[in-house]
């Protein structure tokens, strides 16, 4: 038995008896067995991906149980890619869910279906038909909604993102269906090697639709545009350790499809597969982040900051299968590691800062960040946490996503040259698209960071504000610990990127190598992420040294801040989240189209003396507004439309059975 196997088995077997406790144990002694469980799920995941990524394989069938196909997994270097990133968020999401869980969420339910959510992630990057692969995401998707429904009874909001992820998840898992089964009806069974092999007597045009049908499908679970509207309803409403598994691990599942189809079973594709999905990505890193920028819900910024970090992986995806499409391994190589890096990147940081809002949340009641401010003095370790997620998040040095979009940056601009057509007007564009991504990600979170941490508190909940318990705190700290280690020695992760890029685009030498300083396979490009920020420390050392030593030589005097001569300011004269993003919303005011509304109140004895002014913004989804809000109503005319024809009488539905046999048998006389 190999790393792989024992580690799947150990997830399985901890999986299910976690399940089982949470049902029999009484609500006082049920989060301890279950976060522990659910840890040693993770921890069976890491360990088996790990293995894969060591060149570690494992290859089991099960014919009698799901009927029909039976059940067949297999483990290669691209599902333990994702076994170790799911398996590494589910351990700090474990821990810190222990001491979360008795903030009202140690129901059976919710308990039991945690470690359930996390061995159905783990299922599905290693199954190996269509089939199993069908049941595993189905199973995923519900443990998820049932999770995502686990505080329904507090807030009817919750009901109304249910309602939206449910619908949206399984018009997705229709769409992945159908497309797979169109592939596999060409292949001689429904085994993922069958369908390798049958690839190649794929026609052009079966091969689009199967890929253009699950790109659908596979890009509405990473809740990329279009089909990004669940992602920012459900996050918020979740709770905060299963938002946290949703975007740092849930949504990568959707990449990892993207690229089992597009790469593995069909064998890469033509140049339009790869520029419909760099183009997609553009968009939904640009919308992402901009309408992260505009909100002041901490927890709904955070969640389309995910559709943003998942546009930036798609980028990197369109890339690389749009060199590979044109015959430049070197680069579609370096695109890929980017983008699988950023996986990796983007499931640190987003861990961290979810369980930090959770964090905040449980102390204060409130994610809304223009009611916060002043948690630094009463959350000090959460603040610190929140700090390095932000920064982490940011793209800037030391953060922890700036190799892996410097890593993208450079794949782009080196196949600037090599370009033609279509792909000369794409490159510059996505060029374009993740550096004002970066930019806009920085005002993001230093407006997060700053208004909802360092300001002065805006209500007593945020002043009155107490630390996390420990067990919130040592996931956190997890959370924190990889993102520090990711920043510092990205070249820790490198091999296992490289031994999942050479086995999807077939190139034999690593894109990436070195260990403190990383260079480009091929290309022009080096990196030292560590001796960068060795030398930004050294600079803001002198630099405060310096100042010290200046200020040392006078004399000390106290004075207070300047304050207009009004006095010591209160906390409503600061700047809240809304006034922050006010000037970039000026900026793109006609992408985001704000909605505001202002209400003046006279007083009674003339209408020319105003009592009170209050004013209302609103940033809503522009795309929602023009793409679902018109397919709603017509469904729901739809629906009004329907309940004529059923009035009750029983004449009236004997004819339409009369009507419907009739026109059935025309039917037939017709295609025969």
């Amino acid at each position: 038995m190999n790393l792989v196997e024992a580690g799947l088995g150990a997830a399985v077997a901890a999986g299910l008896l976690s399940a089982l406790l949470a049902l029999t144990f009484p609500r006082r002694m049920r989060p301890v067995p279950v976060g522990v469980g659910t840890a040693v799920v993770g921890a069976g995941g890491a360990v088996a991906g790990a293995g894969a990524l060591a060149g570690q394989s494992c290859s089991v069938e099960f014919p009698a149980l799901l009927p029909l196909f039976g059940a067949s997994f297999a483990v290669d270097e691209l599902s333990g890619l994702f076994l170790a990133v799911t398996g590494g968020v589910a351990i700090a999401v474990a821990v810190y869910g222990i001491g979360y869980a008795r903030h009202g969420l140690d129901g059976r339910c919710v308990q039991a279906m945690t470690p359930l959510f996390v061995l159905a992630m783990l299922l599905v990057p290693t199954a190996d038909s269509v089939g199993t692969f069908l049941v595993c995401w189905e199973l995923m998707a519900l443990t998820s909604l049932v999770l995502v429904l686990a505080e329904h009874r507090r807030r009817d909001t919750v009901v109304v993102a249910g309602r939206w992820y449910a619908v949206m998840t399984h018009l997705g898992a229709v769409a992945i269906m159908i497309g797979l089964l169109v592939a596999a009806g060409h292949a001689a069974d429904d085994s993922f090697p069958a369908l390798r092999a049958a690839a190649a007597t794929l026609t052009p045009t079966a091969a689009g639709v199967v890929f253009v049908l699950t790109l659908a499908g596979f890009t509405s679970k990473a809740g990329v545009l279009p089909l990004h509207a669940w992602l920012p309803r459900a996050h918020p409403e979740a709770p905060s350790h299963v938002s946290a598994l949703m975007s740092a691990a849930m949504v990568n599942l959707g990449i990892y499809g993207i690229a089992r189809v597009g790469f593995d079973l069909l064998g890469g594709g033509p140049a339009w597969w790869w520029l419909l999905v760099l183009g997609l990505g553009a968009l939904s890193a640009v919308y992402g982040i901009l309408q992260a920028a505009m909100s002041a819900d901490l927890k709904r910024l955070l969640g389309n900051s995910t559709t943003e970090n998942m546009g930036l992986v798609l980028i990197g995806l369109g890339a690389a299968g749009l060199f590979a499409s044109g015959g430049d391994r070197v680069l579609a190589g370096v695109a890929l590691a980017a983008a699988l890096l950023h996986v990796i990147n983007h499931a640190a940081f987003k861990t961290l800062l979810f369980l930090a809002a959770g964090s905040v949340l449980r102390a204060t009641g409130s994610r809304d960040l223009d009611e916060l401010g002043g948690l630094r003095t009463g959350m000090p370790v959460t603040t610190w946490c929140f700090g390095l997620g932000a920064l982490a998040a940011s793209a800037l040095p030391p953060g922890t996503a700036f190799v892996s979009e410097w890593l993208l940056l450079q794949a782009l601009i080196h196949g600037l040259p090599a370009s033609g057509g279509a792909t000369a007007i794409v490159m510059p564009v996505a060029v374009a698209a993740v550096a004002l991504t970066a930019g806009l990600a920085v005002a993001t979170f230093v407006k997060a960071f700053g208004v909802g941490f360092l300001a002065r508190p805006r209500s007593s909940a945020a002043a009155e504000a107490v630390e996390s318990p420990p067990g919130m705190l040592a996931g956190m700290g997890l959370a924190g610990a990889a993102c520090v280690v990711l920043a510092l020695l990205p070249s820790a992760v490198l091999p296992a990127i490289a031994s999942v890029s050479t086995a999807i685009s077939g190139r034999a030498q690593p894109a990436v190598s070195g260990v403190i300083t990383l260079r480009l396979n091929g290309v022009a490009g080096a990196l030292s992420p560590l001796l960068l920020i060795a030398a930004l420390l050294a600079v803001a050392a002198v630099f405060f040294a310096g100042v010290r030593l200046i200020a040392a030589r006078r004399a000390p005097r106290a004075a207070r801040s300047w304050d207009c001569g009004a006095g010591p300011l209160p906390a409503r004269t600061e700047y809240t989240a809304t006034s922050f993003a006010e000037p970039l919303q000026r900026v793109f005011d006609d992408v985001v189209q704000p909605e505001q509304d202002i209400d003046v109140t006279h007083h009674r004895e003339s209408s020319y003396l105003v009592h009170a002014v209050e004013y209302r913004q609103r940033v809503p989804d522009r795309l929602e507004r023009r793409v679902y809000e018109p397919v709603l109503k017509l469904f729901a005319a739809w629906g009004e439309t329907a309940r004529g024809l059923a009035n009750g009488s029983m004449h009236r539905y004997l004819g339409y059975g009369f009507y419907t046999v009739c026109g059935l048998l025309i039917l037939l006389v017709v295609i025969r």
